[in-house]
């Protein structure tokens, strides 16, 4: 996906604010997704940081039934898009639309040996399901690429994903901005993620980030489960503020 297409998806000239509300139960949930609308965020994604991927699905029905309009995303936690795209494929026969799938690994490789990442995007075409799929490179927690061959591994990326997604090295921790600035001249146009240690404070710095996933950043102080809507609101406020130009 071109970068013009992405803003102009979300309506959004400046980098895409989409909040990762990590799941324990439907009610907890849904007041977080409350914050998310009340801050006028683009939409969320789920992820089930503390329990199996079918403990999540019940959540993902319920969140849509309660919010048929908003623009959700799920992130079953160390699960690739060969496992994922069809249980998204079964939602949506039954009527649950999910508008994206984000997957730590996207298994792409930096010396362009693709082809469970080619299995993959099989996969996808086949699964009944058509929303946007986030595809982690060079992303926290999982094969470490060599900072030289970042370029190599985000320009494979491109032909695999509509979202190239990357991060820092580990959950909170934000990431080095020359990791940015080389995946933004590798993949040109094309719309870049960033899915680690983004927060107020240092948003402005990746101005050339389409959009930003963002949980620790934006939740209350020691606390992973809960969004801080004065430091949403913050984020949001550096957001709109970069797609006016400005700096601060």
């Amino acid at each position: 996906m071109k970068r013009d297409e992405f803003h102009k998806l979300f309506k959004s000239p400046g980098p895409v604010v989409l909040p990762v509300i990590h799941v324990l139960d439907t009610a907890r949930t849904l007041r977080n997704v409350r914050e998310v609308i009340s801050a006028g965020a683009a939409g969320c994604f789920l992820i089930n940081h503390d329990f199996e991927q079918e403990r999540l699905l019940p959540v993902i029905r319920d969140v849509r039934a309660a919010h048929p309009a908003l623009w959700m995303g799920v992130n079953f936690l160390a699960v690739t898009g060969r496992d994922a795209f069809p249980v998204l494929g079964r939602l949506a026969a039954e009527g649950v639309a999910v508008d994206a799938y984000w997957a730590d690994d996207a298994r792409i490789d930096e010396h362009g040996h693709n082809a469970e990442a080619q299995k993959i995007a099989q996969v996808y075409a086949d699964s009944g399901w058509d929303g946007l799929y986030f595809g982690g490179t060079c992303f926290k927690k999982q094969r470490p690429v060599a900072p030289e061959h970042y370029a190599d591994a985000a320009r494979h990326a491109c032909g695999f994903m509509d979202v190239v997604t990357t991060s820092g090295v580990a959950t909170g921790e934000a990431a080095e901005q020359g990791k940015t600035d080389r995946f933004r001249a590798a993949i040109g146009d094309r719309a870049l993620a960033l899915a680690s240690g983004v927060t107020p404070e240092n948003a402005a710095t990746y101005g050339d980030v389409d959009c930003f996933m963002v949980a620790t950043g934006i939740n209350a102080p020691g606390n992973f489960y809960d969004i801080d809507p004065e430091r949403l609101d913050r984020l949001m406020q550096v957001t709109c503020a970069l797609g006016r130009g400005e700096t601060e």
